[in-house]
Formats: structure tokens, C-alpha cells, sequence
């Protein structure tokens, strides 16, 4: 059977979907007994060069013909406003969709989910989340019958790009960014994968099929790594962690942490492993145990293999009558998202280089009921930051488990302190360590 698939938008991942379509029509159909036929891709603009040449005849500048030509419409232009009215527009029209619009599910994917079960359609997203790493289908598919405890991972492969310099060649923030753009990991504004928007829309959406439920994207923690000090990737090393950029969903009674931010990894943890552009997401399920998935996270091919994949998947259910997997069901009540997050903590503070100054901060810390593990050797600091001899030092103090309410009210208090110059550092740490 023919399941006809049109395309809106013809970038690097639209592009290659075609490419993929085109190439591996016979493998596809060989694995499916199901014909992928490409209809229509719509683009606005067909003078701008392509890795892959779109023959002429699938051309078009208008959508609408897409929508009128596929069973199934694939929807690769991003952004909220534009993409949001052509799939609401072709679902009302009776046709399936699939979209890598992480941006678009994240903020308003409930309503559109809504729309989709109302017209018994389905709109496949793996490839919204993880690039070729079959993360969707496994939370909702193959950890089914699983209580999800967590989930949590790097989710944005130019941040851990430029992380990984950082801890592998000792330079600073801006040079490992200024190589990732001329390598082409990072756009000429990062911003959305710097600062930690990219990963914060990923992790919502795996969050809203691990656990169930919706919640407003607003409620998601959002820090990203841009006034990272390579000091400080320095000095956790020394320490025995990694920094990585850490998307973190953690289900606690009837609460869910749902944080994005710099995290120290211990050395030996699978995820501190995990370098350069690759993505990994750790899953833990109360039966299944911790389940981890690997692999590029971005890009055209492992991309458009998401989206063939969703597309055999919305095909199988229009010739065969399959049930749609590609359903999202919302429980009724909306977790419960707090911002009181259980963690170690990483914290330096330049003080001056005088006895007492350890005692002042860490009775602070004790006001708010929060333990010191350990102390970085004061010479090894100094050596770091090359601040030997010199009247302002670095004090670097690692802390058991703690709540992140309390931390902020005992930072806003040590940063008053007359012995405290300058702006503290806080990175939390995450391990099975008290």
C-alpha cells in the first residue's frame, strides 16, 4: 500500500527526510510491505543550496498543497506561530502529522495533542527529543508498564561540545564556543542552546510522557552555562566531577523536580562520560531499573531517521488500521512542580586569606541546616586560579545533601558577609552521595 507524506519547510533536517525518503524507498518498504510515497515539499525559498537535491517536481512554495496531497504531513519549519496554525490546519483536514518542533510541544502541545485525539490522528514527535536516539518511543512504548522515578541527560550536544573542551583543553567559555560555531555546532546566536532553552523544551516533553501529566513550560529551572569560569571546571576536577549541562525530571511522592542547569557529574558516572556533541539520557523505572539511551542528538540524518520512523509508524496505522501510538493521554490533575530541589552543592567564594573566614561562612550554612562534606585544599585552589601570595583567595567547600530553598537563603546571606568579595559561584553536584 501507498501512504502518501508531504513536507513543510526544506532546511537541514527537511532536506534530509527527503534525501532518506528518496534513498531508502525499497529498504523501507522491504522492512514495512508499505510504499512511503513523498507528495509535495513545501518550502519558501528553493535558491538557497541543499546538501540534497530536491527534484523539481516535489517543488512548491504553497503548504496548502502539501496538506492536499499527503495522508501525512511533516512539519520541519519551527517556531510557534506559523507552525502551530499549519498543523492545527491539517489535522482539522483529516491528516496525521509529524514535527521535530520541540519549541512548539513544549509551550502549547497539550492543545494540540487535544485536537489530535478529537480527531482520532496522531502527531509523532521522536524526533523533537534526542535527535536518532529512539528516546520517545521508548518512555512511551517499551518502559510502559514501568512507575518512572526519573529522567534526566544531556540533552543539547553544543553545550556539552563546548563543556568538553573546557575540561579536555583547559580553554575558556568563549573560545570553545567561538569552535563550536566555526565547526558549525553552534548557530551564530547560541543563545537558545547556551542558555538552556534547548534542553528545557526537550525534557518538558519527555517529562509530560514519563509522568503522565501536563505542566505550564513556565514552571520548568532554567540555568545555563554561560558564565561558567573554566576555574571552576578546573577545580572540579580535582575534585573528581565532570560539569556537564544536565536536563533533570525527578518524580518525589506526589512532587516533580523538572530543572535544566550546570551539574557536576562524578567521574566515574556513565553520563560524565559522555563527550563532545553526543547526547545521552539516563531513565529510571521502578521495575525496568536505570536504562540508558546514547547517541547524536542533532543533525540531518539522525534527525530525518526519527521522523521515518514516526512516518512508518502513522503508516502502519493507515493501512493496517494499527492502533495510533503516537497518542498522548494527560491524567486529569497537573503535577505538582516544585522548586525545592535535593542536591549537593558546589560552592567558591573569594575571601580574604585570614583564620575565621571558614568558620563565618560555614555557620551560615549551618543557620540553614546544610552539612559540609569537604573543603578544597587552600594551596591546590590558589595554584588553579594563580593567586598565590595574594590577599584574596578562592574557598571552595562541597556540602552534603541539601534543599534548594534553603542554599538560596543561606547565599543571600553569605554574600553580605564583610568577608565575602565579589559574587559567589554555585554549581550543584548530582550523586547517590549523602
Amino acid at each position: 500500500m501507498k501512504v502518501k507524506v508531504g513536507i513543510v519547510g526544506c532546511g537541514v533536517v527537511g532536506s534530509g527526510v527527503v534525501e532518506l525518503l528518496l534513498k531508502n524507498k525499497e529498504v523501507i518498504a522491504k522492512k514495512t510491505g508499505i510504499e512511503l510515497e513523498l507528495s509535495k515539499v513545501a518550502d519558501k525559498d528553493w535558491k538557497k543550496e541543499r546538501a540534497f537535491h530536491v527534484p523539481e517536481d516535489l517543488r512548491t512554495t504553497d503548504y496548502r498543497e502539501v496538506i492536499e496531497s499527503s495522508h501525512i504531513v511533516v512539519e520541519l519549519i519551527g517556531g510557534k506561530g506559523f507552525a502551530k496554525e499549519l498543523i492545527k490546519e491539517a489535522l482539522q483536514r483529516g491528516k496525521h502529522v509529524v514535527t521535530a518542533n520541540k519549541y512548539l510541544l513544549a509551550e502549547e502541545g497539550k492543545e494540540l495533542f487535544k485536537l489530535a485525539e478529537e480527531k482520532e490522528l496522531c502527531i509523532g514527535f521522536e524526533a523533537s527529543v534526542g535527535g536518532g536516539i529512539p528516546i520517545v518511543k521508548a518512555v512511551r512504548e517499551c518502559l510502559v508498564g514501568n512507575n518512572i522515578k526519573s529522567v534526566y541527560g544531556i540533552l543539547n550536544g553544543t553545550t556539552n561540545y563546548i563543556l568538553t573542551r573546557m575540561f579536555q583543553e583547559e580553554v575558556d567559555f568563549n573560545t570553545a564556543l567561538r569552535e563550536a560555531q566555526e565547526k558549525g555546532y553552534a548557530e551564530a546566536d547560541p543563545s537558545l542552546d547556551i542558555d538552556g532553552w534547548d534542553s528545557a523544551h526537550k525534557i518538558a516533553i519527555l517529562s509530560y510522557i514519563a509522568f503522565g501529566n501536563y505542566f505550564p513550560f513556565d514552571k520548568v529551572y532554567v540555568e545555563g552555562i554561560r558564565d561558567i569560569d573554566l576555574l571552576d571546571v578546573e577545580l572540579g576536577k580535582e575534585l573528581g566531577y565532570i560539569l556537564k549541562l544536565l536536563a533533570i525530571a525527578k518524580k518525589r511522592e506526589d512532587q516533580l523536580e523538572i530543572r535544566v542547569h550546570p551539574t557536576f557529574l562524578p567521574e566515574e558516572d556513565p553520563l560524565a562520560k559522555v563527550s563532545h556533541v553526543f547526547n545521552a539520557i539516563l531513565v529510571e523505572g521502578d521495575f525496568v531499573g536505570k536504562t540508558m539511551f546514547y547517541g547524536k542528538g542533532a543533525g540531518a540524518h539522525p534527525t530525518a531517521s526519527a521522523v521515518v520512523s514516526d512516518l512508518v509508524d502513522i503508516a502502519r496505522t493507515i493501512a493496517y488500521g494499527f492502533p495510533c501510538k503516537q497518542r498522548v493521554r494527560w491524567e486529569s490533575k497537573e503535577l505538582n512542580i516544585t522548586d525545592n530541589f535535593y542536591s549537593r552543592y558546589y560552592l567558591r567564594f573569594d575571601v580574604p586569606d585570614r583564620p575565621g573566614v571558614l568558620a563565618s561562612i560555614a555557620q551560615v550554612l549551618a543557620e540553614e541546616n546544610i552539612s559540609i562534606a569537604s573543603v578544597l585544599q587552600k594551596e591546590k585552589v590558589c595554584r588553579l586560579a594563580r593567586k598565590e601570595g595574594q590577599g584574596i583567595i578562592p574557598l571552595v567547600i562541597l556540602t552534603h545533601k541539601a534543599y534548594e530553598r534553603s542554599m538560596q537563603r543561606a547565599m543571600e546571606k553569605i554574600i553580605n558577609l564583610p568577608v565575602v568579595v565579589g559574587k559567589p559561584v554555585l554549581i550543584r553536584v548530582e550523586e547517590e552521595a549523602e
